[in-house]
């Protein structure tokens, strides 16, 4: 029973534990209110494009594009705003978003559709993707980011607070963003048909398709999710920096890759869960704003972000297997 409770509750533990020693080590820094919120407010981002992430992995697929998708997304929502100003601020806001997620969208929909159509790798087709998505908003921003002509407004989605005039400073709007997606992700892939359907394919492909589950269509919505999370981030990044960066993004996939696989999703399909894959994106949170608080270098904080990845990889792999002895 023991072990049984090891197994389920790892990577919590390993959580709370690494709470409580960046906040001994950080002298108490790392636990005051305004950094919480700060960390909360840093992982929101890349956790929300995890949490779709999520469904492409457990059916044994992988998305590299994501990073890219979010700097041209936030370019195309950036131009459609600028396009939209004379209809007033509000209008153009609503139609950037509309913007930003149906390009995330469509992207995703593309790759899956070549992955399912074509039936070529997941990684060669989303890597095309990447390259392809990155170079399209460097294209259509001319090389430059955008500053002008954002409606004020847009500032709100990035840097914005949830009932601030009741709650204070506490819930950050991209916070809570995560939160209704994390509910919405973690309800569509344990509650629904589709969900069922989606871990039946991670686990044997022929075995779904021979009991009926529409396979393609299936791989084809994960990856179409993903694509309009990815265009979900992207507008918000934009109103966080107040400009559409196409720089903005980089290495952003690995990040998220790393917080589902931290977070017990297993890449070779199957098995995993959007609750893991929010606390593997707090593991990640905590250990860079940890590093950052001590003053680490950064060339220091990618060896041990890597080798923390590692460990967990390791430890998630051996606690499974003692799971399934006892």
């Amino acid at each position: 029973m023991r072990a049984d409770l090891l197994v389920r509750y790892r990577m919590p533990i390993v959580l709370a534990l690494l709470v409580v020693a960046t906040t001994i080590v950080s002298g108490g820094l790392f636990a005051r209110p305004e950094n919480l919120v700060n960390v909360a407010r840093q992982i929101s981002f890349e956790a929300l494009i995890a949490f779709g992430m999520t469904l492409v992995i457990v059916t044994g697929g992988i998305d590299l594009s994501v990073g890219s998708l979010v700097a041209l997304t936030g370019v195309v929502a950036a131009l459609a705003m600028r396009a939209l100003a004379p209809l007033g601020p509000v209008a153009a806001i609503a139609g950037g978003l509309v913007a930003g997620v149906a390009m995330g969208g469509a992207t995703g929909s593309a790759s899956g559709l070549v992955i399912t159509r074509l039936r070529l790798p997941p990684f060669l087709v989303t890597l095309a993707a990447m390259l392809i998505a990155r170079g399209a908003a460097f294209i259509l921003c001319r090389g430059e980011p955008i500053y002008e002509g954002l409606p004020s407004g847009l500032v709100a989605l990035g840097r914005g607070f949830v009932l601030e005039g009741v709650i204070g400073r506490l819930l950050p709007v991209p916070v809570a963003v995560m939160l209704v997606g994390f509910a919405l992700a973690h309800a569509l892939l344990t509650r629904t048909v589709f969900g069922r359907s989606v871990v039946a394919i991670g686990s044997n492909e022929e075995a779904a398709r021979l009991s009926g589950i529409a396979v393609a269509r299936t791989r084809l919505l994960v990856y179409a999710l993903t694509g309009a999370a990815s265009g979900l981030v992207g507008v918000m990044n934009a109103g966080k920096l107040m400009a559409a960066d196409p720089k903005i993004g980089e290495m952003w996939e690995l990040n998220v890759i790393a917080a589902v696989v931290v977070g017990g999703t297993s890449l070779f399909g199957g098995r995993g869960g959007v609750p893991g894959t929010l606390i593997g994106a707090l593991v990640i949170g905590v250990l860079n704003n940890g590093l950052n608080l001590l003053h680490v270098q950064s060339f220091w904080q990618q060896v041990v972000l890597g080798a923390v990845i590692l460990i967990a990889a390791v430890l998630d792999a051996a606690m499974a297997r003692l799971g399934d002895r006892s």
